[in-house]
């Protein structure tokens, strides 16, 4: 706690019981040095009782002793004694009456949109209970056939931060699916593609093959009958 219970009248009793500045009780009080001020002269918190802060265990008397010995000391607050437990929320959220028409809608988008959140997920995100998670999962809520999914976060349900949480720790428990429920993949190009050495020749490969010796074959023998007949020519 860092500020008094009731900040005037503690203000008051310190202005009269002590030789605080007004800038230390104002500090302590959280309170501007001028209220303090006119609270010291009357103009301010006059119907006001001063409440002792040693009696309530908010101060000690040594911490007042050395800030009234010390200008520039502040005040802290004494540690309390008293640990008030923090209440824990228990059951389903609450959800406002004019948001509760709402939420078979919404619990019918989590069922089909995020199958992997459990029923007490679902119980608190948009408060409600086990039987009517079932009744809508099995369709047999009485309003079942007028039912149509809607974002819990668009309806204002809950907070986009608390269904992603939700989401994500379903997830991280939720066991992997089996290879037959993943689906087909791809295969890798690695695999697919084959190299042109084991790549088989078309049927008509031969044919052409030798199509293109007998050409070259008589290019060069068309090329030999030219050069014999070069050295008659001269001869002439």
């Amino acid at each position: 706690m860092s500020t008094p219970l009731m900040p005037k009248a503690t203000a008051v009793w310190l202005v009269d019981n002590t030789s605080l500045s007004f800038d230390q009780i104002a500090d302590f009080c959280k309170l501007h040095p001028l209220e303090v001020g006119a609270i010291a002269d009357g103009e301010s918190a006059i119907t006001i009782k001063g409440v002792d802060p040693m009696l309530t265990g908010q101060l000690t008397r040594e911490e007042i002793e050395k800030a009234q010995a010390d200008p520039a000391h502040r005040l802290k607050m004494a540690d309390s004694k008293v640990r008030v437990p923090v209440a824990k929320r228990r059951g389903p959220r609450y959800t406002p009456v004019s948001r509760r028409q709402d939420r078979p809608n919404a619990i019918l988008w989590l069922l089909r949109n995020h199958e992997e959140l459990k029923d007490a997920q679902i119980m608190r995100l948009v408060g409600t209970t086990k039987p009517t998670i079932d009744a809508i999962r099995n369709r047999t809520h009485w309003n079942a056939n007028n039912l149509a999914p809607m974002d819990p976060v668009t309806l204002g349900l809950c907070a986009q931060i608390d269904l992603d949480f939700e989401v994500e720790k379903a997830a991280k428990l939720a066991p992997p699916k089996p290879e037959s429920e993943v689906g087909a993949t791809l295969i890798s190009a690695s695999e697919t593609a084959t190299p042109a050495s084991l790549a088989t020749p078309p049927s008509s490969a031969p044919d052409a093959e030798r199509e293109a010796v007998a050409e070259a074959d008589a290019v060069f023998a068309k090329l030999k009958s030219m050069k014999s007949a070069e050295p008659d020519a001269e001869d002439d």
